[in-house]
């Protein structure tokens, strides 16, 4: 039986990801700049040990595996925070170490992103799982959009109070800042998850302790030959492509197009971000009022976390094709409203995703939700990493090709667009069981697959 952790308990979990946030927005923002500014590198030097850390995170289902074996997911949590953590203090003594030797200090931190990389994938893959096996189906939802929320603002928390700390800048003072954050850190994750989990259950057949000592190999075999977990791996590639591409180009896209100047186009990300929030609110915000009026046709219709994605994802190939758009008109064009429009669109489909991501992480083989949340993470994770890339190179390309920016620009904002309708399709055909049972099979063995998986025409 699951275990209802409660609202506390979501909101316990939810700093852990606040402490995961703090940390790596250390990491890819302050020590960025730092490298950038301070430092006279090349921009590309510390964008591919950000990209790097995203592919250290293919070994999220490794993770995930680990914890199914073992049968509890809190030593996973802490021993990632730790591992994240030193991380962080690793990249940072690369960065100072860099100042007076640059290849040693350079190759420290390419160790630290490593690190960073590590502790993410067992950390943030195993809050995942035990959020998915201790939240109610009807509160998965908002539980996502709480814990989200308290992610961005340890994003933001950090960003502000490493700001303020780090003015003047000097190398000792970046020491401090990152040992106080890193330490403070791994006590409010140890803090949060002590006493979450209760001790793990036995296995109750022959059949369920084979399944805890199968290796890591057959089970990533076992959970890919699901047709549901495959299917939503390639949904998660996809639409979180076609989220990441539009990063680093569309604040260049207003710059160049319609003129913005550099304080412009970053509260430009501001009005998107603000976008994000809100759409994750009001998936929340239709969770909750679904549980309150459960067992009426019309609460199912607004709390269908399917439909949520789906839609948002629509919406969000609506607003690229918007942007497509304004790249043709110009200036004339309503672009903060269009903008907004995309984030609560991105906003909405995200959550609708990870809220579907924890219903479906115990559906399926049994004993496998952890590989099937780390392989759904690793797809994630990926897709950031190459997003990022894929939007520049396509903008680059579409500017060799064409002579003005607003047509390149649109072009690259269509393709993203239509990889938003091909998620859309992707996550239309997946069909899961609320309780977790297969419709055509209302009683089902304890292990049975779970899943059920609508080809629709």
């Amino acid at each position: 039986m699951t275990q209802d952790i409660g609202w506390t308990g979501v909101a316990r979990l939810g700093l852990v990801q606040a402490c995961m946030g703090a940390v790596v927005v250390l990491c890819t923002s302050t020590l960025n700049r730092v490298m950038v500014v301070e430092l006279g590198l090349a921009a590309v030097l510390p964008g591919l040990m950000v990209a790097l850390h995203y592919l250290v995170q293919i070994s999220r289902p490794r993770m995930g595996h680990g914890s199914d074996t073992g049968g509890r997911r809190t030593p996973w949590i802490i021993g990632g925070m730790v591992v994240l953590a030193l991380g962080g203090m690793t990249a940072t003594l690369g960065t100072v170490w860099a100042q007076t030797d640059r290849a040693a200090g350079l190759s420290l931190a390419v160790l630290g992103f490593v690190l960073i990389g590590t502790g993410v994938s067992a950390c943030g893959t195993n809050v995942l799982v035990t959020l998915a096996k201790s939240v109610p189906d009807q509160r998965r939802g908002p539980a996502a959009t709480l814990v989200w929320i308290m992610m961005i603002a340890g994003f933001a928390l950090t960003a502000g109070l490493a700001g303020h700390w780090l003015d003047p800048y000097s190398p000792e003072r970046l020491l401090q800042v990152a040992a106080s954050i890193c330490g403070l850190t791994v006590l409010i994750t140890i803090a949060a998850v002590l006493g979450i989990e209760r001790e793990p259950a036995a296995p109750t057949s022959r059949t369920a302790a084979n399944d805890a000592k199968v290796g890591f190999r057959q089970a990533l075999d076992q959970v890919w030959r699901e047709p549901a977990a495959r299917r939503f791996t390639i949904f998660v590639f996809v639409s979180m492509l076609a989220f990441s591409a539009q990063d680093l180009i569309l604040e260049p896209f207003a710059g160049s197009v319609f003129g913005y100047t550099p304080g412009s186009s970053t509260k430009l990300s501001g009005v998107q971000h603000g976008g994000v929030l809100l759409g994750m609110l009001m998936v929340a915000g239709a969770g909750l009022l679904a549980a309150r009026n459960a067992g009426k046709a019309w609460a199912a219709r607004i709390g269908s976390l399917r439909a949520w994605t789906v839609g948002g994802c629509v919406a969000s190939a609506l607003a690229m094709a918007a942007l497509a758009l304004a790249g043709l008109v110009g200036p004339g064009w309503p672009l903060k409203a269009n903008v907004f429009l995309l984030g609560v669109a991105n906003g909405a489909f995200s959550i609708g995703a990870i809220g579907s991501m924890m219903r479906m992480a115990g559906q399926g083989q049994g004993g496998r939700e952890g590989v099937r949340m780390g392989l759904w993470g690793a797809a994630q994770a990926l897709a950031f990493g190459i997003g990022g890339l894929l939007g520049t190179v396509a903008s680059d390309i579409a500017h060799w090709l064409m002579t003005s920016d607003g047509s390149a620009y649109s072009s690259v904002f269509a393709l993203e667009g239509l990889m938003f309708l091909v998620s859309a399709a992707l996550a239309w055909k997946i069909r899961v069981s609320p309780a977790g049972h297969s419709s055509r099979d209302p009683a089902p063995a304890p292990r049975a697959a779970a899943l059920q998986v609508a080809h629709e025409t």
